[in-house]
Order: structure tokens, then sequence, then C-alpha cells
């Protein structure tokens, strides 16, 4: 009789989900190994109850992983992120068991800066970023993206405003975890994106407005919009919602151009500064990569600075115009375009220009082919 009861009660538990455990396998396709690569997996595949319980996601070495969950507009549980690491042609087991996880450390940040002539800057544990807002109008900014180096997983961001602008500590100068030597001026920087119409880069000015979409250790969203965005004789409102994830070589851009239907391109721009650098750029694969030496506001060498760009569409054109190095894809107003973008250090990660431009292919490749999920 207690025979029976035990199974009773070990079967009501099952059905409760207190014994719950659910495993996701991550395949990789690729003969390359994948590491730290971010993940997403639908909650609702994972029939559990977030929203009452917690659970702890391990590895197949039984190490806990950090995630994220994402919320929907009812702030439900609508999925989960996490890095995961796969051999090449290999797969790796990750289990869900309940239990509290650890406090997971912060690799992405994206914020609006008013104290500093209305930037918007963001970061993940690779680099940083920054675009121009309306405080810097009288300033002749552009839609360009400007890139701080860095060479911690820690965020800088705010340290860096704040060392700047209260405690007289230059970000234009190394002080052990990477500095801003780039050059932006009125160009498209660091993989910034412009209409290239009646052969002209209608390079555009600050953003208007900001909408920031999420903040989270692993992940990162906003959107940036440019009211009167002139392209020929036609004005555009452009909105782009840029993507950080944790452990990624480049940003995800979705652009949008509302407006006049007319036959456009979108060049995406890489600025060459003196043109003294290493440019390599492939049509078929959708990339181009940048590398050069940076020198800091002091003139102090700085090893060497990298910029990269993919494009998954079709690309149509690559060249050098405008001390930019250009690729161009048919675009049709009211469409989003989807890119990638940003840069990298010879200082961190990237010892060698070529360790870069492998870096940039491997990168096009992995969206190509992405990770497949499974649920058991």
């Amino acid at each position: 009789m207690k025979k029976i009861g035990f199974i009773i009660l070990a079967s009501l538990l099952l059905i409760t989900g207190a014994f719950a455990q659910r495993k996701i396998v991550v395949s990789n396709s690729l003969g390359i190994d994948r590491k730290n690569e971010l993940v997403e997996v639908n909650v609702l595949a994972l029939k559990l109850p977030f929203e009452t319980k917690t659970y702890v996601l391990k590895n197949n070495q039984n190490k806990e992983v950090a995630y994220q969950l994402i919320y929907n507009k009812n702030k439900k549980p609508q999925s989960i992120l996490f890095q995961a690491d796969v051999k090449a042609n290999g797969s790796t087991i990750y289990s869900l068991t309940e239990g509290k996880p650890a406090v997971v450390k912060p690799k992405t940040f994206a914020r609006f800066v008013p104290e500093r002539k209305d930037d918007f800057a963001w970061e993940n544990d690779m680099a940083a970023y920054r675009m121009y807002g309306p405080a810097l109008a009288n300033e002749n900014p552009s839609n360009g993206v400007d890139f701080w180096s860095k060479s911690t997983e820690n965020l800088v961001v705010n340290q860096r405003y704040r060392d700047d602008i209260y405690n007289g500590i230059s970000y234009h100068i190394d002080h052990g975890i990477g500095l801003d030597f780039y050059k932006v001026a009125h160009t498209l920087g660091c993989g910034g994106i412009a209409p290239f119409v009646d052969d002209k880069l209608w390079i555009g000015d600050h953003f208007t407005s900001y909408k920031v979409l999420e903040v989270g250790p692993l992940r990162s969203k906003f959107k940036l919009i440019y009211d009167s965005v002139k392209v020929g004789n036609s004005i555009y409102t452009e909105e782009i919602t840029i993507t950080t994830c944790a452990g990624s070589l480049l940003n995800k851009g979705d652009v949008k151009y509302i407006g006049v239907n007319q036959k456009m391109e979108l060049a995406t721009g890489i600025y060459l500064h003196d043109n003294k650098g290493v440019l390599t750029q492939n049509v078929a694969n959708g990339t181009s990569a940048y590398a050069e030496e940076a020198v800091s506001d002091y003139n102090v060498p700085e090893g060497r600075n990298y910029v990269g760009v993919y494009i998954p569409a079709k690309v149509n054109k690559a060249f050098k115009a405008v001390e930019h190095g250009l690729m161009t894809s048919s675009y049709k107003a009211g469409d989003t375009f989807t890119y990638y973008f940003g840069g990298g250090w010879s200082r961190w990660h990237y010892p060698t220009d070529e360790s870069w431009f492998n870096a940039v292919n491997q990168f096009a490749q992995c969206i190509k082919n992405p990770l497949k999920i499974t649920i058991k």
C-alpha cells in the first residue's frame, strides 16, 4: 500500500512540475566552434511556469549558465536568452531545473546621455559605441557611429562619462580599460548607413528622438529616430533599431526609411580616415572589414583599430568613395533593412588584422547558419 501511495505521489509531483526538467539541445551545423553565442528559447516551448517559479540553467558539464528573461507587453515571460558553446558539427545539452539562479553579470548596456550633449551610448563586453543627439546640432554631427575601444568585459560607458565630465579624467586616454581614439566627423564612422542616390551618399545629421526597448545583462535594444532626412529632392524619416548582444562581434541594425517611394540604394559605410589602412570587401559574402592605425587625440599610438560590416541581403556593389568603404543594396521605402556593424581593437581579442578579418567572415557564416534549438 505504501508503495502504491509513493507512486501516486510521485506522479502528482511530476504533473505539478515539482520534478520538472527541460533539456535544451543546441546544435551547430558549421565546421567551426561556436563560443558565447547568444540563443533565444521560447518560454511556451519549455512549458515551465516561469511566472511563479525560478530555474537554474546548467550545461553538460553541470556548470551553471547565466540567462536573461525577456518579457512581453503584458510583462509575462516570453523567452530566455543565454550564451551557448557548441563544438563544430556538434551539439550541447543544457538543462533547466527548479532552483534559484545566480545573479547575472551585466555584459550589455544602453542609455541616453543628456549630460554629454545628448549622446546615445551602448556597449557589450567587446566594445562600446555612441551616436549623436540634438544638443550637437550646431557642431555638424552625422548619423555615423562612434567607436570606443575596450579591454575589459566590464561595462565602461557610465564610468567614462562620469570620469570625463565630473572628475576631469579624459576618456581619450587609456587608463587601463581602453579609450576613445576614433574620429567620426561628418561621416558614417564605424559602420553607419545612409541612402546612396544619384551617385551621392546622403549622410544624415543627429537623431531627433529615441526609445529604449530593452536593457538587460545579455541583450540591449533601442531605437533612434531621425526626422527630415534629405535624399535627393525628398524628405524621409529614418528609424534604426540597434541590438547589442553579449559576446557578439557586431551590432544588429534594423533600418527603415519612411517617405515617398523612389528607387533607392542603401549604403553601409566605413570611414577610411587617412586611407592608409587595409580594406577588404567581399560582395558575395556581404562583408566589409577595415584595419588601420589607432592614434589618440594626443598623438599616442594605440595599436590597431578595426571596423566590420555584414549585410545578409544581396550586395550590389562594394567600392571606395567620398572617404568611405561602401557596400550598397537595393531598398524600398517602408521596408526594414537589416545589417550588422561594429568595431574591434588589437589589444582586446584581435591581435592582428588577419584575426579581425577572419572574425568578421566567421560572424557572417554564423548569422547565415544559426544554431538550432530543440526542446526535450
